[in-house]
């Protein structure tokens, strides 16, 4: 989709590891910047139903922020049994231009996308990811930068 769209990317590879009921990156073993990385997280307001917020792997999203970016009273995440139903992908492998294709939910990155410019996010399989500027893949999905990251407690 992004060579069809002439949109610039890099392929990116992650080694992975079972992780209970779910296969997850190995972030122990990344060669890039956690803040680099973005999770494509999948969640459900009150007024808008489906939405897609983007946060660095090493922040959460703030729920309150989030919902008043979007227009909802409340938003919360999917739950994980109701995830590939709702996005297409099972948990690591959410793409954000596959589920703007398949569904057009609105989609938010956090201001530090756009602060990086060059983010990776998830290609739409586990352990795959594309290396692209922040600017271009928010035009392509229709996405909107907020403020709505917040730092990871220790």
């Amino acid at each position: 989709m992004l060579d069809a769209k002439h949109v610039q990317y890099e392929g990116v590879s992650f080694a992975t590891h079972q992780d209970g009921d779910v296969m997850q990156i190995s972030e122990e073993e990344m060669a890039v910047p956690q803040h680099q990385v973005y999770k494509t997280l999948v969640l459900t307001g009150n007024k808008t139903g489906p939405l897609v917020g983007m946060v660095p792997l090493d922040m959460h999203i703030d729920y309150k922020k989030l919902s008043s970016v979007s227009g909802n009273k409340k938003v919360g995440m999917v739950p994980l049994k109701d995830l590939v139903k709702t996005s297409g992908y099972e948990h690591g492998a959410n793409n954000p231009v596959g589920i703007h294709a398949r569904h057009n939910y609105p989609i938010y990155f956090a201001n530090e996308a756009r602060e990086a410019g060059t983010i990776i996010v998830s290609a739409g399989k586990i352990g795959r990811s594309v290396r692209l500027n922040a600017e271009d893949l928010a035009k392509l999905v229709g996405a909107k930068f907020a403020d709505f990251a917040t730092e990871t407690e220790q």
